[in-house]
């Protein structure tokens, strides 16, 4: 088994990278879904969020609402870093397991994770990651996404993507990086590159 960390700035096609190597072959451990398990109500990290930012995040329906929390932490570093430290640790100990679970079921398994570069020192090498994967876009390429299909506005977009280290940062510390300026048949034609480069690489190891 190979285990990579698959990152990215907001909106830069990582989530279709990630898809396109689970159609490969790969088990993806996706932190995104952890967070909305960690944020429900019955979750880990539930009563903290709340009793942190208050009861007007929730929804009608006694859920967070995650506009509403996404614009009270996107707007202010200091409640963003506190929302982190409750989430992060629960979202890092369920990844552990999931590899754990994994283990030896697939040839690649996947950790997609959009913050692995800012919460994860030394590219991750705490989960033991064999390679750091950094899907690249340009900034209007981003901005334009988060606004068609997220329906964001320009400002929250743009307060989104300053959220997380610039991609410089990200692109410096990566093992490999998929360009995704190009077309979905580009992007395949990486993805294919990737997973064939480091399954290949796995076996020659004896992994």
């Amino acid at each position: 088994m190979v285990l990579i960390g698959l990152t990215g700035g907001i909106a830069s096609g990582k989530s279709t990278v990630a898809r396109l190597l689970r159609e490969r072959g790969a088990a993806v451990i996706d932190a995104d879904v952890i967070a909305e398990e960690v944020r429900r109500p019955g979750g880990e990290g539930f009563d903290a969020i709340v009793a942190r930012f208050g009861p007007e995040i929730l929804a009608d329906n006694g859920e967070i609402d995650r506009r509403k929390l996404g614009a009270r932490v996107f707007s202010d570093d200091e409640a963003r870093l506190g929302l982190q430290a409750i989430t992060h640790p629960l979202i890092y100990a369920q990844i552990v397991d999931q590899i754990e679970v994994l283990a030896g079921t697939h040839e690649m398994v996947v950790v997609d994770a959009a913050l692995l570069v800012e919460t994860l020192p030394d590219r991750g090498r705490a989960l033991g990651l064999d390679a750091l994967v950094v899907v690249a876009a340009d900034p209007d390429v981003q901005l334009d996404r988060l606004a068609r299909d997220r329906g964001m506005t320009s400002q929250d977009a743009a307060l989104r993507i300053a959220a997380q280290a610039p991609i410089e940062k990200k692109l410096a510390v990566a093992d490999y990086i998929i360009d995704n300026r190009g077309s979905l048949e580009d992007l395949e034609d990486s993805v294919d590159l990737l997973w064939n480069e480091l399954t290949g690489a796995a076996k020659s190891d004896g992994r």
